[in-house]
């Protein structure tokens, strides 16, 4: 039986996506993996190895500068904090709403999951790690470090200290109407054609500089601690160094949440494209997403391509492939997959932990190609330090700022980060 193409459906679906072409074709394609190329849109045609170009931040009119920061830094290391009218507090009211329904979730998971295990196994202790598979696994982990044993820092705590859902369900509720919405893939190509944009000025700082922009940015925003931006970063860090987690994976947790800076860099529309859950864009929204039925008034979800399953993308493209909703998961891995020498399976962790349909509910698989389940067992891996650290004691900055200072040179050849 024949098939017929419906060029014009495609045709309609191809045109809002040339429109962005330009802006990339000063790219090299030749260095593309071009594994799914024929079926990916415009913003796919770049070279993902490319050398960033120098850039210097300075201060005009328009810009607003945190003088009590700035004289903490060297002159060339400015960030300039455009969108001043912006709340930090709101930002992060939102941030602990959305991890709230994801603890939950996580808890209720694990349940259904023991239950299962004592019915099938009741006298049979459940497997602590998968890394002793195969030879060829072993020897890869053995290379990155234990990564992904179980976490044992959160082993004590009393998880109903963190809200329930009923308190956190009609704010959660408006906040993904609003982002299913509106996370479009016009808006995601004109959102990297932001961030790639030539006549963009980007920010330079260094990672703690960036930690402290952050801390001053965001506080007394988190209903569930009083501790600030920075404690959250340095508590996520030590559970993972306690529990004797590789250097690379401390890192990752030292600067997991840095992303967040781009809402105050220009560089996102509102709390919705910052924080919550991402999934991909492009194609149809998986019904494990959260709140699947608020996808209904995205104007993708009913588009000829982009609501098919596979939309823009082929069958085993690979999970990095996908063109995921933009937030601080995706600016900060666009940020630092250039500019450090954190492994693959940290990289994954930073871009992908808030895609929960993937790596808790097993969505899109059909993306998924060779390699891509051991990302999915990195981000699994980080997700406890991320969801329940934030109940751990103070740290004492000063007492661990040389540990983490040495760590962040460790994995960043240059100091100032271009952002």
């Amino acid at each position: 039986m024949r098939t017929l193409i419906d060029w014009k459906s495609i045709r309609t679906g191809l045109l809002p996506l040339l429109r962005y072409l330009p802006a990339f074709l000063h790219h090299k394609e030749d260095q593309l993996d071009t594994s799914c190329h024929e079926h990916l849109h415009p913003v796919f045609l770049f070279d993902v190895n490319q050398d960033l170009t120098s850039q210097t931040s300075t201060q005009s009119n328009n810009t607003a500068y945190l003088g009590t920061q700035t004289t903490k830094m060297a002159p060339s290391a400015t960030y300039p904090i455009i969108s001043t009218h912006h709340s930090g507090a709101d930002l992060e009211a939102i941030s602990d709403a959305v991890d709230e329904i994801n603890v939950l979730k996580f808890k209720a998971a694990q349940q259904v999951t023991e239950l299962l295990d004592a019915d099938d196994s009741p006298s049979t202790p459940h497997s602590l790690s998968e890394s002793e598979s195969s030879t060829t696994t072993a020897t890869h982990e053995e290379d990155l470090g234990d990564f992904d044993t179980p976490s044992h820092f959160d082993s004590t705590k009393d998880h109903s200290r963190f809200r329930q859902y009923t308190t956190a369900e009609s704010r959660v509720l408006n906040f993904y109407t609003e982002q299913h919405t509106k996370q479009t893939v016009s808006h995601n190509l004109a959102a990297r054609a932001r961030f790639d944009s030539p006549d963009r000025k980007r920010p330079e700082m260094t990672i703690w500089q960036a930690i402290e922009c952050l801390n001053t940015l965001i506080d007394e925003s988190d209903p569930d601690t009083e501790l600030s931006q920075i404690q959250h970063l340095l508590q996520s860090a030590e559970a993972i160094r306690r529990d004797g987690k590789p250097r690379w994976m401390q890192l990752v947790g030292l600067i997991h949440d840095l992303g967040k800076l781009m809402l105050f860099f220009e560089l996102a529309s509102g709390q919705w494209d910052v924080v919550g859950d991402s999934f991909p864009v492009g194609c149809r929204f998986s019904d494990k997403c959260i709140l699947p039925e608020s996808f209904g008034a995205n104007p993708d979800s009913t588009h000829a391509v982009y609501s098919t399953e596979h939309g823009i993308y082929a069958p085993g493209c690979g999970i990095e492939n996908l063109m995921m909703s933009w937030g601080h998961d995706e600016y900060l891995y666009q940020v630092v997959k250039d500019q450090s020498t954190i492994p693959r399976e940290g990289l994954a962790m930073i871009r992908f932990h808030s895609f929960y349909p993937w790596h808790r509910e097993e969505a899109y698989g059909w993306a998924m190609k060779e390699g891509d389940e051991e990302l999915r067992r990195a981000v699994r891996a980080f997700n406890p330090y991320d969801l329940y650290s934030k109940s751990d004691e103070p740290v004492d900055v000063e007492a661990v700022k040389p540990y983490y200072m040495e760590l962040i040179d460790e994995f960043f050849p240059n100091k100032v980060i271009k952002w």
